[in-house]
């Protein structure tokens, strides 16, 4: 298990580089031919993990859940986001998963709501929430790479 919480720590290391090395101007960018930006897809997979993990277990998230209405699956960016919402964001990138790990390591998951994921994959437990997760978050590294790109 100490490897799936690794891969998920060494990319949000990744992606609070980009929060740190892009103005908040290109962070909240949205380039020709794309439907969000950086900062809304680092945001998305913060909501995402604690709707995997959290919510589907039956327990409060951890974020606000107006965070996670905000940045859940099916929506793009409706404004900008100021500088402290992105500090806030960023802050909120090893936190979770900092409680996410010790939550794990405490055994509080004790039920889960099965949930079949847009590949048609069927998550059963948290285990599984957890790895596919890191899944969905190598997804979205994908499309800030090209973001990026298209600054």
């Amino acid at each position: 298990m100490n490897w799936a919480f690794d891969i998920l720590l060494k990319n949000r290391a990744f992606l609070k580089s980009m929060i740190e090395n892009y103005s908040l101007e290109d962070l909240n960018k949205i380039p020709k031919g794309f439907n969000n930006n950086i900062i809304w897809n680092v945001a998305h997979t913060i909501a995402i993990q604690q709707s995997l993990v959290y919510k589907l277990s039956g327990l409060p998230p951890v974020i606000l859940e107006d965070m996670i209405t905000t940045f859940k699956k099916g929506t793009k960016p409706e404004r900008d986001l100021s500088q402290a919402e992105v500090d806030q964001i960023k802050g909120l990138l090893f936190s979770t998963v900092e409680k996410t790990k010790e939550d794990y390591e405490n055994k509080i998951f004790r039920n889960y709501h099965t949930y079949t994921v847009t590949t048609k994959n069927t998550i059963t437990n948290v285990l599984e929430a957890i790895e596919f997760n890191n899944y969905h978050e190598g997804i979205h590294l994908g499309y800030i790479l090209a973001l990026k790109n298209a600054l």
